[in-house]
């Protein structure tokens, strides 16, 4: 038998261990989540398996030995490093983007819940858009009033007033802070709001709150969750699970009160829940990857096919030299010539 080490086998040796090395790591952080700590031990189990089969693959093909049942056994250990792999790549690359989705999903949610539970009520301003725009500029109103550089009802304040009290055809009477301290403005921009509701709404005490409230979780979600959308991605990471938590608690918990308030004939609520917390692990990963399949995903599923399978596909599919003992040659299955006598 011929042991001598050719320049094409140490070259695919190193090409094995850099392959299966960033295999092994990525094994290793991919199977965290079913195995913890015992992770290092299963992903380093399964890269010397590989290593050792395919030195065996290409011991046969040097050999002149059939490969295809070690070629089985093969893709049936590295199947779970592919697995592994793709959850840990697909889960480190995609993570802010998924976190980024969310998180505008849920200011859709507020948005959405606000609009229907306005469109359900008794209302003196009959135009559903003119409502909404006397929304926005209260809601601008507001942040204005508490506006540290020009707090109050001062000349910007009166600018929104006066478009507001266009919309509404009523004057809007212009109140004064109980204190001049941050929480007496404050203070004065729920009172203003509470006055310009009551304008544009013909609410039951009930309502009113509700409505009020509604929208101060709708505006505060909504700067909360583009500050944190500004932060760094490793922030993003960070923050984004809790921050998109609390914004779901409070988002059902207004739409199950709207809901008992209104009655469930004029709105019918549904519960919203994140999938979120399942980021990281392995079912999670395909999942999302099967539903929002695209260029990213293509090149992530080509990178750990790569990985795991490309070095197997090259040693089965390269040609190699003459065996001395046999005097046959062991081509690849690309040049293989057809034996027999010619017919024509």
């Amino acid at each position: 038998m011929n042991t001598k080490v050719t320049v094409t086998d140490l070259f695919l040796g190193i090409l094995a261990v850099m392959l299966i090395g960033v295999s092994f790591y990525q094994t290793w952080m991919g199977l965290q989540q079913i195995f913890g700590g015992s992770s290092f031990i299963v992903a380093l189990v399964l890269s010397l398996i590989l290593l050792f089969l395919l030195w065996q693959i290409r011991r046969a093909k040097t050999t002149g030995g059939s490969a295809s049942s070690l070629g089985w056994i093969y893709f049936f250990f590295a199947i779970f490093c592919f697995v592994a792999n793709f959850n840990a790549l697909y889960t480190r690359f995609m993570k802010t983007d998924i976190y980024t989705t969310e998180l505008r999903d849920v200011n859709e949610k507020f948005t959405r819940l606000e609009t229907d539970v306005e469109s359900k009520l008794n209302y003196s301003v009959p135009d559903a858009k003119i409502r909404q725009a006397i929304r926005s500029e209260l809601n601008l109103l507001k942040i204005q009033i508490n506006d540290p550089k020009n707090v109050g009802i001062g000349p910007e304040a009166r600018q929104i007033l006066a478009r507001i009290e266009k919309m509404i055809g009523k004057k809007v009477t212009p109140l004064t802070p109980t204190s001049e301290t941050p929480e007496g403005y404050a203070d004065l921009a729920d009172r203003m709001e509470e006055q310009i509701v009551q304008m544009v709404y013909n609410l039951t005490p009930e309502e009113k709150n509700l409505m009020s409230d509604i929208n101060d979780a709708s505006l505060r979600w909504n700067k909360e969750i583009q500050n944190l959308l500004q932060s760094p991605p490793d922030a993003i990471n960070i923050m984004a699970q809790g921050q998109i938590d609390k914004s779901l608690t409070e988002y059902n918990r207004l739409g199950s009160r709207a809901e008992s308030i209104l009655g469930r004939d004029k709105l019918k609520f549904e519960p919203a829940h994140s999938e979120t917390q399942e980021v990281g692990k392995i079912g999670y990963a395909f999942s999302h990857a099967i539903k929002n399949f695209g260029m990213f995903q293509l090149v992530v599923l080509a990178g750990c096919i790569l990985l795991d399978f490309g070095i197997m596909l090259i040693i089965l599919l390269m040609p190699t030299e003459n065996n001395r003992n046999t005097g046959r040659s062991n081509e690849s299955i690309f040049n293989s010539k057809r034996s027999g006598k010619t017919i024509i």
